[in-house]
This record gives C-alpha cells, sequence and structure tokens, in this order.
C-alpha cells in the first residue's frame, strides 16, 4: 500500500493543499504519509439504558420529545403522528414496548423499512404496538402528514 500512496503523493498534496489553504504553512513537509486504517470487524454498538422507576408521566413526554427528534424527517413524521394520536392513552406496558422499539433499535430506517413493510418486522420487534404504527403508516383516514402536530395539545393537561 506504501508505494501507492508515494506514487500518488504529489496529487493528494495539490488536493488536501487547496483543500485546506490555511493549514498549508502548519509544518507540513512533503515526506508526510497518509494512513488510513481499515475499520474494525465488529464495531460495539451502544445500548440504550433501561429505566425501570421512571414514573409514567416522565416516560411518556420523554418518548413524545423521542418521537419527534429521531434525526430522520420519515421517523419523525410517522412517529410523531404516531405519538400524538395513541401516547396519551397507552398504559404502562404499552408504553414500556414502545420504548424499546423506538430506543432499541440502533438503526432507525430499520424501524421506517418495519412499519412501511418494505422488510419484516423481526420477532422481537413484532407487538401490538408495531401493528398499531402500521395501521397508523397505512393512513386509512387518509390524513395529510406534512408536518408535525402541534405541542399545544400536550401542554393543556
Amino acid at each position: 500500500m506504501l508505494p501507492q500512496l508515494l506514487l500518488c503523493r504529489p496529487l493528494v498534496r495539490t488536493v488536501l493543499l487547496t483543500w485546506s489553504r490555511g493549514t498549508a504553512n502548519s509544518g507540513s513537509t512533503k515526506d508526510d504519509v497518509i494512513v488510513d486504517f481499515d475499520d474494525p470487524e465488529h464495531l460495539p454498538l451502544p445500548v440504550y439504558p433501561k429505566r425501570p422507576d421512571e414514573p409514567l408521566e416522565k416516560r411518556k413526554q420523554r418518548l413524545l420529545y423521542q418521537s419527534r427528534k429521531r434525526g430522520m424527517l420519515e421517523n419523525d413524521l410517522l412517529l410523531s403522528t404516531f405519538a400524538h394520536k395513541y401516547l396519551k392513552e397507552f398504559n404502562a406496558e404499552q408504553t414500556e414496548i414502545y420504548d424499546d422499539l423506538i430506543n432499541g433499535v440502533s438503526n432507525d430506517w430499520d424501524i421506517y423499512y418495519w412499519a412501511t413493510g418494505v422488510k419484516p418486522t423481526p420477532q422481537q420487534y413484532d407487538t401490538e404496538i408495531m401493528k398499531l404504527l402500521k395501521e397508523h403508516v397505512g393512513n386509512a383516514e387518509k390524513v395529510t402528514r406534512f408536518r408535525q402536530p402541534e405541542l399545544q395539545h400536550y401542554l393543556q393537561q
């Protein structure tokens, strides 16, 4: 790999100097070598901490926020409208299942694909809440969902 790096060093140096003009005089020399390490075979995924002693209302407030701030617009719209419609009526067990669904999965695209039926839902997440989410995504009422619901509904308790 080193001979390949040495062959393209002039091109890399030109591109890097053009790209980072502010660091051109930072003491680097022509003999600098760029080293890129391969990713490890297994990257550990963080485990979401369980909160067994969290009061139900506080958990619902947290889940409402987390349903609105997923990091991808598709899930923001689907989960925020779902939480707006159903979360207030969930009992403690249903709330825990919803918590496990949106916080136990490491990839939000999985939730999206399961809810829209693109991928089959794993048995662990194929619960009454997922079935309800799939119904919601089916949108039998033909509700327009271009925006997240207003929070005023939750502030008037």
